[in-house]
């Protein structure tokens, strides 16, 4: 029996026949994998095969909160939504945070399971236990702000919290993503799954509360988590005020914020255009996810020129990236249009930018023509180019039809030798993080079950110098096979499970942080685990969803890096003469399997590891 936490409810929708189902959420799932990514991950290696088709109605997308989400534990209003990623075709999970996490577990529900394809467009309004399937024929086509306004104003609730998709998702732009208010789940093409299944929102509302097992034990446990926050150098005194994009300048400081297409890193670090002291002369606001005292988030309203007025959330800094370094345009006005218009369509920020960097190279190189993209100019640094191209990849139009399933799918489109500067990870591309020179972070690239996700191992020792669990070399290669398992390991259970903000694992609690996860387990659920306990739930869903990537057909030589970050050294900054050399890259795999205890020679978990963490089945399944 459940103590708190949880409500030990799955609402199962099916599309197809138009039926929502209750469930109940097995004790021993929750024990096993907690949450959030977890439960998403759990759920679909054991009710969607490897070769499903992803935008195909037997896929299914999942959506999971956390036992902290809906409690007074701060900054855990989060919720991971799973499912086999069209982008990829291995495990797709996105993050997201906000308030429509915690308005699920109001309205009953710890998961949501949705099945099948509606005939017609379709919406789901869920409230207190009770699902309506509505249509969404009138809301078919717009962007994401409206389309929500629209569900609100019909529902007569303006509390009401939705997740719905723009065109991108309609239009089944495999780089597509789930936008609720202004808050996106990103990445991995999950947008185009929800408009495989002629899905266009989901609204939701609840009066419910999360139980607690034990109030005195969440005050002591919420006291040292508060202590924690406010002892971090960073958390209150910068990140409050700045958000993610604050990391621009750090980043171009140790040399490995990505520029043109990953090209010019070190040589163009465009920190006096789109760092800190530009940022704060665009900033007008912040946003709170529920129950957060930071509010990272920052509202920035673009100043100048035909831009001027447009406001967006953000950009985080990894939008910095895509829409400003990595594409060379250096204008903070336009990355904020490009910001606020790829949320309106539905379309990954990451994702976009990098595909677009990609067009331009290959432009520049003369590999494309004027002719060939439809008479866009497509140069490093052209602003305008790269907002008309978001527009056509989210309509699929004009030359953006070709970059609407991300660089790998353009890649294999244009050839002529274009797939060396389509920089991806198992399809996904690539984050704002040049690992040329952080060595720790580019084995996780290599090795994360998504592809190249920076937040399902991200290497905090070497990015910001913190000393957890020890103290690394970020230019060495040595010993980043064990540290990426502990980096993907905890991270996995005490953010995406749980689930939490990743920046506090990074900013605030790293040196408390599986401790801390296991006081607040035990408080909330009444669950116990000793902090080793939990991070064998991290290395237990890594290893499922490894499970599920064999079975889709991936294997040692899936885990790599694009060709550029394994050949060409930087030829500037703090990190000139780095780059991941082949042997280094293969000696750090070697060591990460040996740590995971997998097959060294093929990287598959074997029987003996997977039996160890309770899935045997999953041994048998891959008949191993």
């Amino acid at each position: 029996m459940y103590k708190g936490g949880y409500t030990g409810k799955v609402l199962r929708i099916n599309l197809t026949d138009q039926t929502a189902k209750e469930e109940t959420l097995p004790l021993e799932i929750a024990k096993d994998f907690i949450g959030g990514a977890g439960f998403g991950i759990k759920y679909l290696f054991d009710e969607v095969t490897p070769k499903t088709d992803p935008l195909g109605p037997e896929n299914k997308l999942i959506f999971a909160s956390g036992p902290f989400s809906g409690t007074t534990i701060p900054c855990a209003s989060r919720m991971a939504v799973t499912a086999k990623s069209p982008l990829t075709n291995a495990v797709g999970v996105s993050l997201t945070g906000g308030y429509f996490p915690v308005e699920l577990k109001f309205a009953g529900y710890d998961a949501l399971i949705i099945e099948g394809k509606a005939e017609k467009p379709t919406y789901l309004w869920i409230k207190d236990g009770k699902a309506l399937f509505r249509s969404a024929q009138k809301l078919w086509g717009m962007k994401t702000t409206d389309c929500q306004q629209i569900i609100k104003n019909e529902l007569g609730d303006q509390n009401v919290r939705i997740a719905c998709i723009g065109p991108a998702g309609e239009n089944l732009s495999k780089i597509a993503c789930i936008i609720n208010e202004m808050r996106a789940a990103g990445r991995k093409g999950l947008g185009a799954v929800m408009g495989s299944k002629n899905l266009k929102a989901i609204a939701v509302r609840g009066s419910g509360k999360v139980s607690i097992s034990d109030e005195g034990k969440l005050k002591s446990a919420r006291s040292a988590f508060a202590e924690a926050m406010k002892g971090s150098p960073v958390l209150y005194p910068q990140f409050s005020k700045l958000g993610t994009s604050m990391v621009v300048d750090h980043t171009c400081a140790i040399g490995i914020f990505p520029t043109r297409n990953f090209t010019s890193t070190g040589e163009y670090a465009p920190a006096d255009k789109l760092g800190v002291e530009v940022q704060t002369t665009r900033n007008v606001g912040s946003e709170h996810c529920y129950m957060c005292p930071v509010g990272c988030s920052q509202l920035k309203m673009a100043r100048t020129g035909v831009y001027a007025g447009i406001l967006a959330e953000g950009p985080e800094y990894e939008t910095m990236f895509s829409f400003g370094g990595v594409t060379g345009v250096d204008n903070i006005d336009a990355v904020i249009a490009a910001d606020r218009l790829a949320d309106e369509l539905g379309l990954d920020t990451m994702s976009a930018g990098v595909t677009i960097a990609f067009a331009m190279e290959l432009y520049e190189k003369g590999i494309l023509s004027k002719k060939e993209t439809g008479d866009i100019d497509l140069r490093f640094g052209n602003d305008e180019a790269m907002l008309t191209l978001l527009r056509q990849m989210a309509f699929r139009e004009g030359f953006g039809a070709l970059l609407a399933d991300g660089s790998k799918a353009a890649a294999a489109k244009i050839g002529k030798g274009s797939e060396k500067y389509a920089m991806h990870v198992k399809g996904l591309e690539l984050p704002a993080y040049d690992v040329r020179g952080a060595k720790a972070h580019g084995l996780n690239y290599a090795t994360a079950y998504p592809g190249a996700d920076h937040n399902k191992g991200y290497a905090f020792q070497e990015i910001f110098g913190i000393p957890v669990p020890y103290e690394v070399d970020r230019l060495s290669a040595d010993g980043k096979g064990k540290l990426t398992k502990w980096n993907q390991d905890v991270r996995c259970v005490t953010c995406d499970c749980a689930t939490m903000c990743a920046f506090l694992l990074d900013m605030a609690v790293p040196a408390i942080a599986l401790k801390n996860t296991a006081d607040l387990m035990d408080a909330v659920t009444g669950l116990q685990y000793t902090p080793e306990e939990v991070q064998t739930v991290g290395e237990r869903i890594n290893n499922l969803a490894k499970a599920f990537n064999v079975g889709s057909g991936f294997t040692r030589k899936d885990d790599t890096l694009p060709e550029r970050l394994l050949t060409e050294p930087l030829k500037g900054g703090a990190s000139k003469g780095h780059f991941v050399g082949k042997d280094e890259l293969k000696k750090m795999l070697d060591e990460y399997y040996a740590e995971r205890e997998w097959d060294i020679q093929t990287g598959t978990p074997t029987r003996k590891k997977l039996t160890e963490l309770g899935l045997g089945y999953v041994a048998d399944a891959l008949k191993l």
